[in-house]
Protein backbone atom coordinates (compact mmCIF):
# COMPACT_ATOMS: atom_id res chain seq x y z
CA UNK A 1 0.00 0.00 0.00
CA UNK A 2 1.30 3.17 -1.59
CA UNK A 3 -0.83 5.86 0.81
CA UNK A 4 -1.01 6.42 4.24
CA UNK A 5 -4.53 6.14 6.32
CA UNK A 6 -4.39 9.19 7.88
CA UNK A 7 -6.81 12.14 8.61
CA UNK A 8 -5.94 13.85 5.18
CA UNK A 9 -6.57 10.70 3.20
CA UNK A 10 -10.05 10.19 5.04
CA UNK A 11 -11.20 14.49 4.85
CA UNK A 12 -9.88 13.77 1.17
CA UNK A 13 -12.41 11.07 0.44
CA UNK A 14 -14.92 12.95 2.37
CA UNK A 15 -14.29 16.33 0.40
CA UNK A 16 -14.34 14.24 -2.93
CA UNK A 17 -17.75 12.66 -1.72
CA UNK A 18 -16.04 9.32 -2.47
CA UNK A 19 -17.73 7.46 0.26
CA UNK A 20 -18.69 4.38 -0.52
CA UNK A 21 -18.93 2.95 2.22
CA UNK A 22 -21.50 5.59 3.75
CA UNK A 23 -25.14 3.95 2.91
CA UNK A 24 -26.71 7.13 4.63
CA UNK A 25 -28.52 5.34 7.29
CA UNK A 26 -28.10 3.55 10.47
CA UNK A 27 -26.99 -0.01 10.37
CA UNK A 28 -30.13 -2.70 10.47
CA UNK A 29 -28.11 -4.86 12.78
CA UNK A 30 -26.97 -2.55 15.06
CA UNK A 31 -30.38 -0.89 14.80
CA UNK A 32 -32.01 -4.47 15.87
CA UNK A 33 -29.28 -5.07 18.40
CA UNK A 34 -29.87 -1.47 20.35
CA UNK A 35 -33.04 -2.26 20.05
CA UNK A 36 -33.06 -5.61 22.16
CA UNK A 37 -31.06 -3.17 25.38
CA UNK A 38 -33.45 -1.42 27.91
CA UNK A 39 -30.89 -0.07 30.03
CA UNK A 40 -30.42 3.44 28.26
CA UNK A 41 -27.67 4.08 30.67
CA UNK A 42 -24.95 2.00 29.10
CA UNK A 43 -22.25 3.79 28.09
CA UNK A 44 -21.39 3.63 23.99
CA UNK A 45 -18.77 4.20 21.95
CA UNK A 46 -18.11 4.59 18.32
CA UNK A 47 -15.22 4.73 16.97
CA UNK A 48 -14.43 5.45 12.93
CA UNK A 49 -18.35 6.55 13.26
CA UNK A 50 -18.06 8.97 10.16
CA UNK A 51 -21.40 10.45 9.97
CA UNK A 52 -22.09 8.62 12.69
CA UNK A 53 -26.10 7.53 11.26
CA UNK A 54 -25.90 4.57 14.70
CA UNK A 55 -24.99 7.11 17.15
CA UNK A 56 -28.30 9.47 15.68
CA UNK A 57 -30.27 6.40 15.66
CA UNK A 58 -28.88 5.46 19.40
CA UNK A 59 -29.40 9.14 20.31
CA UNK A 60 -32.65 9.35 19.48
CA UNK A 61 -33.88 6.07 20.71
CA UNK A 62 -32.85 7.65 24.37
CA UNK A 63 -29.13 6.75 24.73
CA UNK A 64 -27.87 9.67 26.59
CA UNK A 65 -24.17 7.67 26.95
CA UNK A 66 -22.90 7.68 23.33
CA UNK A 67 -19.41 8.74 22.32
CA UNK A 68 -18.30 9.00 18.64
CA UNK A 69 -14.59 9.39 16.97
CA UNK A 70 -13.40 9.97 13.73
CA UNK A 71 -10.20 10.64 11.89
CA UNK A 72 -11.64 13.45 10.09
CA UNK A 73 -13.47 16.62 11.09
CA UNK A 74 -15.76 16.58 8.15
CA UNK A 75 -17.98 13.79 9.11
CA UNK A 76 -18.29 15.45 12.69
CA UNK A 77 -19.21 18.20 11.53
CA UNK A 78 -21.90 16.55 9.31
CA UNK A 79 -23.11 14.45 12.62
CA UNK A 80 -23.28 18.06 14.81
CA UNK A 81 -25.53 19.50 12.31
CA UNK A 82 -27.94 16.12 12.16
CA UNK A 83 -27.96 16.03 15.56
CA UNK A 84 -27.27 19.71 17.22
CA UNK A 85 -28.62 18.60 20.76
CA UNK A 86 -25.97 15.89 20.99
CA UNK A 87 -23.16 16.52 23.91
CA UNK A 88 -19.82 18.26 22.10
CA UNK A 89 -17.56 16.66 24.68
CA UNK A 90 -18.74 12.84 23.30
CA UNK A 91 -17.39 13.95 20.22
CA UNK A 92 -13.80 12.85 19.51
CA UNK A 93 -11.56 14.07 16.20
CA UNK A 94 -8.68 11.77 16.99
CA UNK A 95 -6.96 8.44 16.04
CA UNK A 96 -8.06 5.89 17.66
CA UNK A 97 -5.40 4.27 18.62
CA UNK A 98 -5.00 7.47 21.01
CA UNK A 99 -8.53 7.52 22.02
CA UNK A 100 -8.70 6.55 26.14
CA UNK A 101 -12.04 5.53 27.80
CA UNK A 102 -13.94 2.67 29.37
CA UNK A 103 -17.26 1.69 27.59
CA UNK A 104 -20.24 -1.03 28.41
CA UNK A 105 -20.42 -1.36 24.11
CA UNK A 106 -18.29 -0.67 21.17
CA UNK A 107 -20.08 -0.27 17.93
CA UNK A 108 -18.54 -1.77 15.13
CA UNK A 109 -19.93 -0.72 11.62
CA UNK A 110 -17.04 0.05 8.68
CA UNK A 111 -14.40 0.74 10.96
CA UNK A 112 -12.22 -2.57 11.05
CA UNK A 113 -12.54 -2.84 7.19
CA UNK A 114 -10.96 0.71 6.80
CA UNK A 115 -7.57 -0.01 9.01
CA UNK A 116 -4.19 -1.03 7.14
CA UNK A 117 -4.52 -5.40 7.69
CA UNK A 118 -1.31 -5.29 9.53
CA UNK A 119 -3.17 -2.98 12.19
CA UNK A 120 -5.87 -5.39 13.45
CA UNK A 121 -3.90 -7.42 16.10
CA UNK A 122 -3.78 -3.79 17.31
CA UNK A 123 -7.21 -3.22 16.98
CA UNK A 124 -8.37 -5.86 18.59
CA UNK A 125 -5.96 -4.73 21.54
CA UNK A 126 -7.32 -1.67 22.16
CA UNK A 127 -10.82 -2.12 21.43
CA UNK A 128 -10.44 -4.62 24.68
CA UNK A 129 -8.37 -2.46 26.65
CA UNK A 130 -11.46 0.56 25.96
CA UNK A 131 -14.32 -2.35 27.23
CA UNK A 132 -15.16 -2.19 30.70
CA UNK A 133 -15.49 -5.96 32.25
CA UNK A 134 -18.54 -7.81 30.80
CA UNK A 135 -18.39 -5.05 28.36
CA UNK A 136 -19.15 -6.06 24.68
CA UNK A 137 -17.86 -5.54 21.15
CA UNK A 138 -20.72 -5.64 18.60
CA UNK A 139 -21.17 -5.29 14.96
CA UNK A 140 -20.52 -6.60 11.21
CA UNK A 141 -17.66 -7.44 9.98
CA UNK A 142 -17.32 -7.92 6.29
CA UNK A 143 -16.93 -12.07 4.77
CA UNK A 144 -15.36 -11.24 1.85
CA UNK A 145 -12.35 -10.36 -0.33
CA UNK A 146 -11.69 -7.06 -2.50
CA UNK A 147 -10.92 -7.14 -5.96
CA UNK A 148 -8.93 -3.87 -5.66
CA UNK A 149 -6.50 -2.64 -3.67
CA UNK A 150 -8.41 -1.47 -0.46
CA UNK A 151 -9.76 0.30 1.60
CA UNK A 152 -12.08 -1.17 2.61
CA UNK A 153 -10.14 -4.47 2.96
CA UNK A 154 -12.13 -7.66 3.49
CA UNK A 155 -11.43 -10.63 5.58
CA UNK A 156 -12.99 -14.44 6.38
CA UNK A 157 -14.18 -15.47 9.75
CA UNK A 158 -11.73 -18.08 10.65
CA UNK A 159 -9.03 -15.08 10.61
CA UNK A 160 -11.25 -12.82 12.69
CA UNK A 161 -11.70 -15.38 14.88
CA UNK A 162 -7.82 -15.52 15.02
CA UNK A 163 -7.68 -12.11 15.67
CA UNK A 164 -10.16 -12.11 18.79
CA UNK A 165 -9.12 -15.36 20.53
CA UNK A 166 -6.01 -13.36 21.85
CA UNK A 167 -7.94 -11.02 23.87
CA UNK A 168 -11.44 -12.30 24.20
CA UNK A 169 -13.13 -14.34 26.50
CA UNK A 170 -16.10 -14.63 24.73
CA UNK A 171 -16.49 -14.86 21.14
CA UNK A 172 -19.85 -15.02 18.66
CA UNK A 173 -19.05 -14.69 14.88
CA UNK A 174 -21.76 -16.13 12.47
CA UNK A 175 -23.13 -14.94 8.95
CA UNK A 176 -25.30 -11.96 9.14
CA UNK A 177 -28.75 -12.18 8.41
CA UNK A 178 -30.09 -8.87 8.27
CA UNK A 179 -27.52 -7.21 5.94
CA UNK A 180 -28.61 -4.43 3.44
CA UNK A 181 -29.07 -5.79 0.12
CA UNK A 182 -25.76 -5.26 -1.60
CA UNK A 183 -23.80 -6.59 0.93
CA UNK A 184 -26.36 -9.27 2.40
CA UNK A 185 -24.13 -12.86 2.22
CA UNK A 186 -20.96 -11.00 2.44
CA UNK A 187 -21.58 -9.72 6.31
CA UNK A 188 -20.74 -11.26 9.91
CA UNK A 189 -22.02 -10.31 12.84
CA UNK A 190 -19.81 -10.41 15.66
CA UNK A 191 -20.58 -9.90 19.20
CA UNK A 192 -17.43 -10.22 21.43
CA UNK A 193 -17.35 -10.19 25.34
CA UNK A 194 -15.07 -9.23 27.83
CA UNK A 195 -15.87 -11.17 31.24
CA UNK A 196 -15.46 -9.75 34.35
Amino acid sequence: MSFSLNEAYWTHKYLEKKTGWDTGTASKPIVQYLDQIFRKDIKIFIPGAGNAYEALYAFKSGFRNVHILDFSPIPLQNFRNSCPNFPEENIFCQDFFEHEGQYDLILEQTFFCALNPQQRPAYVEKMYQLLKPGGKLVGVLFSRDFDHPGPPFGGHKKEYEQYFQLVFNKIYIDDCYNSIPPRSGFELFIKLEKLK
